[in-house]
């Protein structure tokens, strides 16, 4: 399954994959558009010219593509070593709490040049241990990422819950004590929508991820553990080591999203803050084909389909924009072996 979804090495292909995708589910959404009796170009063109002429709605997009780029880098990274981590859910989850308490526990005078980075450090943190706890067990024990994430999935959900029972909800509520003011993020000026200065630290990430990916000897290195971890092994570099902090800093990745909900957002810790973010950040990884730079254009896609969505909400029914972000990735997981098997030279014999 992992071979069918992990991207390759020509950038050519890559493109074309991730192009064919697109185009295959704006065919079948604009199929399921039809069946719902409306005309698809009404819809498309609605979406566009309402989004991009309301600037919430814009900003409301680029507020959940913030956080889907920064789940998506952290699917992509994994991918790229050779390991498919569907455990971002749990990883954003336990960022969400540990910046929410760090938050709060801090004094109310502390600056935000000290705040914000704190809260930062322990969301990353929190993400990093989950991560790394599957990348380990991969490592040590050979068990299954994907067995593993799923289980952690549940697990972090049930402890972050606990915790909130317990400790953090207040007066009957699902909701937290506030951070303090320090760390919380200022809100950009689009007309009162949730985006935040937590899109500039996705983009400084998608420009490091980038760095690391292509100009540094690391990046190198997990890239080819992840293409031929055999040949790796054969050169002296450990594989599981490498998949180890891979993981880790996958975990760290998608902890860093809970800036997005709780510092620029939320200002609190809630149940259910961010809920779905990681999984569809494995959407924006297979269609933006691991790269950074499609990584972020996917975030960008798929937060107009979820939110720019709503604007067509009287056109078609908000389950059908739903179901598009599922399409988009049984797309990618088509195209991507097709163009594949399609790029294959056969030489031909030469005649004796």
């Amino acid at each position: 399954m992992l071979s069918l979804l992990r991207p390759g090495s020509n950038p050519r292909r890559e493109l074309e994959a991730a192009a064919i995708a697109l185009l295959l589910s704006i065919a079948i959404g604009s199929l399921l558009m039809l069946a719902a009796g409306v005309s698809p170009g009404r819809v498309w063109f609605a979406m566009i010219e309402r989004t991009a002429g309301d600037p919430y709605l814009l900003g409301q997009v680029l507020y959940k593509a913030t956080g889907l780029a920064l789940c998506g880098l952290a699917v992509a990274l994994a991918l790229d070593a050779g390991l498919f981590n569907i455990g971002v859910e749990g990883q954003l989850s336990a960022g969400v709490l540990a910046c929410a308490v760090t938050g709060a526990s801090l004094p109310e005078s502390t600056p935000g040049i000290l705040a914000i980075p704190l809260c930062l450090a322990a969301a990353a943190a929190a993400g990093a241990v989950v991560g790394a706890s599957i990348g380990a067990l991969r490592a040590m024990r050979g068990a299954h990422e994907v067995i593993t994430s799923i289980m952690l999935n549940a697990i972090v959900a049930g402890v972050s819950l606990w915790i909130g029972n317990e400790v953090l909800f207040q007066g009957g509520t699902t909701r937290g004590n506030t951070i303090v003011e320090g760390a919380q993020l200022p809100l950009l000026p689009m007309s009162g929508s949730s985006v935040n200065a937590a899109l500039v630290l996705a983009l400084v990430v998608v420009a490091i991820v980038w760095f690391l990916r292509v100009r540094t000897t690391w990046g190198r290195t997990w890239i080819a553990v992840g293409q031929e971890p055999a040949a790796a092994r054969a050169v002296g570099i450990s594989v599981a080591r490498v998949q180890t902090l891979v993981m880790a800093g996958s975990g760290a990745l998608a902890g860093l999203a809970a800036a997005n909900f709780v510092m620029g957002h939320k200002h609190a810790f809630e149940e259910g803050l961010g809920r779905g973010t990681g999984f569809l950040g494995i959407s924006v990884a297979l269609l933006g084909r691991s790269h950074p730079v499609g990584v972020l254009l996917a975030a960008v896609l798929l937060g107009l389909l979820s939110s720019g969505g709503l604007a067509v909400g009287d056109l078609v029914p908000k389950e059908l924009m739903e179901m598009l972000q599922g399409v988009v990735v049984l797309s990618v997981a088509a195209a991507g072996p097709w163009v594949a098997r399609r790029s294959v030279t056969v030489v031909p014999e030469v005649a004796a």
